[in-house]
């Protein structure tokens, strides 16, 4: 008897079927020689301070430095503190009798460093010593688990992989549980957390927002004098803008009535522009952040979905390339994509024997080729899924599409001693950019023409009129979760020093599948509110960016260096045991800094009452409660599967209820939107809005 082992129940519902273990039981599925089992995502987490004894926020406890550290079964928080997750319990139980019950195992967790940790660390947890191979696919169809369990791969060729996880892992427990205690006794404050690459990322957006609102514009003038063609015109803009007003009016004022500009340049060149790279999990959360309104863990959590319906292959890539093999397939997918109503005028046009092979490039795949879909059609998918699929097809057809060329257009004249200037671009075959046909894919790429007319070298044209325009210099925008998922990834550019920028330089903080994560806990922990589309951090959050700014816990360079580093464990080129040392040398020193901060105490934000009007309800680290004893109004910070931070605290007790929060999650998983109110006894429920009809949407 054989053991699979899969990440999620439809996972091992879909692989069971394939194997032919079609006798459904309790946790597991049995047949033909099998017996498929699942986790529910991490089983088994690092056990928590408590357990090693360090049951409270002391300085004289810190830095808490584990060794070894100790793997428990996955615990939820609740009014009583930390418990054991019955579920996850209960599902231990029975990965374990079918592991007693078969002679080996095949992983089938998801096909990347996670999923490499779920396993092992359920493995490890169990006592488990038979031998397990591993199932490495990129896609769920059926044809490829089979031709994945033809080629099943020894599970220690994977060694590394998990090491790096692992390594990952404590690294983030190390920093992030004595760095927040450290902080917790230094600003007197519970709610607060300090990560490896949560702090970091806060520091990024903290430093674009000050430099935003600090930012000091300077005026400059531009002066423009407008070419009548008769049947069209053109307008020129001088070579360089005047700093200075005086000058820039003596221009204006030089110029006479009625001249003749003579055009002294004419420039024409033919440019081709390549089409995009196909997605990974990041160009995708930015594309569908920008498209689509979506944040990044939204884009992940639809991407997963369709991953599970097989419709796409896997999602948490940082791969923009597909290899030759996967290559042989393309022709035969973008027939189906051009199907597609959106696509389908576009798809008449694409030539399938010559296709622009820029995305394939077997050296720069990595654990996983960059998204694509499978061929099956998509059925049944909500309105988001259906256009994050969307999305993902398109780019299949820009990506292998001919290039967009282009003509820019460069002319020159003068008038007297002064030269102008204009520079326009028209598109002559749209190429790639045919797919969406985007406003942005079509109109002049200069954008500073209101006329079309060309003229010729040495011709002499009437001036129809000039102007001059008043602008300043901007500062650089504010982030969104776009701008930010970029600079996480690209951040090593800025850094000063040469050998760090070089080294992190395509790693950046975080990875493809943490970097939602990442955004989302610094939303919990009331660090970053959003203001339209902008990231923008709250007072909290600018205290503590404030406090750390200089120190190493908010060093992106240093925190880079650790993604470098924990990608030289999975290529076999640094010892895991070097790169923990060090992160145990930079958690000593970070505490120590951390402790020594004279950080006011946090504010304590209260509201009146809505229950007894006579009390102050005041907002802790895991509750709101009412000060008046005889009135016992109490609510706990989480709800369902979501924690609810203090402004959605501060909307429930002002007016009570909340707005629209997204993303929690029913007893089935179904996911689905609600607000939070009180109901006639002051108890929180869910308040669901109304549809186009005045009837209240169903969940």
């Amino acid at each position: 008897m054989i053991a699979i082992i899969t990440e999620k129940p439809s996972v091992g519902m879909d692989i069971a079927r394939v194997v032919g273990a079609d006798t459904k039981n309790d946790g597991y599925c049995s047949g033909n020689g099998y017996m498929v089992t699942w986790a529910l995502g991490h089983l088994v987490s690092l056990a928590l301070p408590d357990t090693y004894g360090y049951t409270k926020t002391a300085a004289e406890d810190l830095p808490m430095l584990p060794e070894p550290f100790r793997l428990v079964s996955r615990q939820v928080r609740t009014d009583r503190g930390m418990v054991p997750d019955l579920a996850a319990t209960k599902q231990l139980k029975i990965i374990e009798s079918v592991f007693s019950r078969c002679g080996s195992i095949i992983v089938a967790t998801d096909a990347g460093r996670e999923g490499e940790l779920i396993f092992r660390w359920i493995y490890d947890y169990l006592g488990c010593t038979k031998p397990f191979r591993r199932l490495w696919i990129s896609s769920l169809t059926d044809e490829a688990i089979r031709k994945g369990l033809e080629e099943l791969k020894e599970g220690s060729e994977y060694d590394s992989l998990y090491a790096a996880a692992d390594c990952r892992a404590k690294a983030d427990w190390l920093v992030g549980m004595n760095a927040s205690r450290a902080l917790a006794i230094a600003s007197g404050s519970p709610n607060s957390s300090i990560g490896r690459v949560q702090t970091p990322t806060l520091a990024m957006i903290c430093a674009r927002f000050r430099e935003n609102r600090e930012f000091v514009s300077v005026p400059y003038w531009q002066l423009h004098i407008t070419l009548d063609g008769r049947e069209s015109h053109r307008r020129f803009f001088h070579v360089g803008n005047f700093k200075d007003k005086t000058e820039a009016e003596a221009a204006y004022g030089g110029i006479p009535s009625g001249p003749l500009a003579e055009i002294t340049k004419v420039e024409r060149k033919e440019v081709a522009q390549q089409p995009p790279l196909l997605y990974d999990l990041t160009a995708l959360q930015k594309d569908c952040n920008v498209h689509l309104d979506l944040p990044a863990d939204k884009t992940l959590d639809i991407a997963q979905a369709l991953y599970e319906k097989k419709l796409i292959s896997y999602p948490r890539t940082g791969s923009r390339h597909i290899p030759q093999d996967v290559m042989a397939h393309v022709p035969e997918l973008l027939v189906k994509i051009s199907v597609f109503p959106e696509f389908r005028e576009y798809g008449k046009t694409l030539d399938l024997s010559a296709l622009n092979t820029r995305s394939v490039d077997d050296a720069k795949v990595t654990d996983h080729h960059a998204l694509v879909t499978t061929g099956i059609a998509p059925e049944g998918l909500s309105e988001a899924e259906a256009a994050v699929y969307a999305l993902i097809a398109g780019r299949m057809l820009e990506a292998f599409s001919p290039c967009c060329k282009k003509e820019l257009l460069l002319m020159e004249c003068r008038i007297g001693e002064m030269a102008f200037r204009s520079k326009s671009a028209s598109v002559t075959s749209p190429g790639w950019r045919g797919v969406f046909g985007r406003k942005e894919d079509k109109e002049d790429e200069a954008g500073l023409n209101d006329g079309h007319a060309v003229f010729f070298e040495g011709d002499r044209i009437p001036v129809s009129g000039h102007g001059l325009v008043q602008k300043k210099t901007m500062p650089k925008p504010l982030y969104t979760e776009a701008t930010l998922l970029a600079a996480m990834e690209t951040c090593g550019k800025d850094i000063a020093d040469g050998e760090a920028r070089e080294s992190v330089k395509e790693i950046g903080i975080g990875t493809p599948a943490t970097r939602a994560a990442i955004i989302t806990t610094l939303f919990k922990r009331d660090y970053v509110e959003r203001n339209g589309k902008s990231l923008v951090p709250t007072e909290k959050g600018l205290l503590l960016y404030g406090a750390v700014k200089d120190m190493l816990v908010a060093d992106v360079s240093l925190t880079g260096s650790w993604e470098n580093a924990l990608a030289q464990i999975e290529r076999h080129t640094l010892d895991p045991e070097t790169f923990m040392a060090s992160i145990r040398d930079y958690t000593r020193k970070a505490t120590g800094e951390i402790l020594k901060l004279s950080l006011p105490a946090a504010h304590v934000r209260t509201f009146t009452c809505p229950k007894c009007k006579t009390g102050h309800v005041i907002l802790r680290g895991r509750t709101a409660k009412c000060d008046n004893g005889g009135c016992g109004l109490l609510v706990f910070r989480k709800f369902l599967n979501k924690e609810l931070t203090d402004q959605h605290l501060e909307q429930l007790f002002s007016s009570g209820s909340t707005r629209l929060i997204k993303g929690f999650k029913g007893k089935k998983g179904i996911a689905f939107d609600a607000a939070l109110a009180f109901d006639a006894g002051f108890n929180l429920v869910l308040s669901f809005p109304k549809n186009g009809n005045g009837k209240k949407q169903k969940r």
